[in-house]
């Protein structure tokens, strides 16, 4: 495994060029002030109107047109909704300059043909590994989050060295710069997605509320064991790794672990991780993101609908006071 971090990394390739972001959500936000405090030349690309204007000159961006800031920029970053990219850069491709950087942040536009970029830019990858809240606070506080880098379109000779510097620029090499591809980083993300942090681990805890309410349990105390406890063993993990968490915990706790756990994750769900990650592969997950895109997204409409009035919700607004969910 290659890791760079800020010593490895020459920030020149980087040194008088202007970056524009399009897209000013969670990542976008983070990465243009984390290059903006980097003495990087940034200016955020938004449709006319975009109520995002505000909010950014506000923070001290500049922000222009998309064209406009396009066509100003030698790098330019795709930080939109993945959904989208293929509209976006139909739209942007007229106005790219010859031999610019074209940069993402996810792998799955590559990596599944939704942008098929012109010969002569400069293709890279560079993938913090958390959300943009993150991002910035950890940069605001002297430290890093971990990304991953990666070239598909070298036209210039200079996109690896383009590639780190924006690492290194973002703050990512100050906790380290691991080398990838598009396709590695879109595969593990959409499989971790699906299978595992954000599919997966909030079905298990709903279903271990379910369980111990339809068991008498009060949804209370059902909901502060199985979703309350969430938290600590995250940050047990991200302290001790997983055996240290382990090892941290109670001998009651580690036992039940022990025999609990594998009864749960068994041969059955593990068969079905791994044709989740060959629907991944082949395409077939992007197609639905697509298509779901194209309706004007029934499905996750419809689900967070659901979400929002299921007994595990009221049970969190009550021992809250709050309601996510409100305005």
């Amino acid at each position: 495994m290659e890791m760079l971090r800020d010593s490895d990394i020459d920030p020149a390739p980087l040194a008088g060029k202007r970056v524009a972001i399009l897209g000013y959500g969670n990542q976008g936000r983070a990465q243009a002030l984390n290059l903006k405090d980097s003495g990087v030349d940034v200016v955020v690309g938004l449709r006319g109107g975009s109520g995002s204007r505000i909010e950014a000159e506000t923070a001290g961006l500049e922000t222009a047109l998309i064209e406009h800031a396009v066509a100003s920029a030698d790098v330019v970053m795709i930080l939109a909704p993945d959904e989208i990219h293929r509209a976006l850069y139909a739209e942007i491709e007229p106005h790219l300059p010859k031999g610019a950087a074209l940069g993402f942040s996810h792998g799955l536009s590559i990596r599944f043909g939704y942008v098929k970029p012109r010969a002569d830019l400069d293709v890279f990858l560079i993938a913090p590994k958390g959300p943009g809240t993150a991002l910035r606070s950890l940069y605001q506080q002297g430290k890093g989050m971990i990304a991953l880098w990666a070239v598909e379109q070298d036209a210039t000779g200079n996109a690896r060295g383009i590639a780190v510097a924006y690492g290194r620029a973002i703050g990512s090499g100050r906790a380290g710069l691991i080398a990838s591809s598009f396709a590695e980083e879109a595969d593990a993300d959409l499989f971790n997605e699906q299978a595992v942090v954000w599919g997966a681990v909030p079905e298990i805890l709903i279903a271990g509320f379910d369980t111990l309410v339809a068991g008498g349990i009060s949804p209370e105390v059902a909901y502060l064991e199985c979703v309350g406890e969430l938290k600590l063993i995250a940050e047990l993990i991200e302290a001790r790794g997983i055996a240290g968490m382990r090892e941290a915990i109670s001998n009651t706790a580690e036992l039940g672990a022990l025999l609990g756990g594998k009864r749960i994750v068994d041969a059955g769900v593990r068969q079905r991780m791994a044709e989740v990650l060959k629907e991944v592969r082949s395409g077939a997950f992007a197609d639905e993101l697509a298509k779901e895109e194209a309706e004007g997204y029934p499905r996750l409409d419809r689900s967070r609908e659901e979400a929002r009035k299921a007994p595990v919700e009221d049970t969190y607004r009550r021992l809250t006071g709050e309601d996510q969910f409100a305005g």
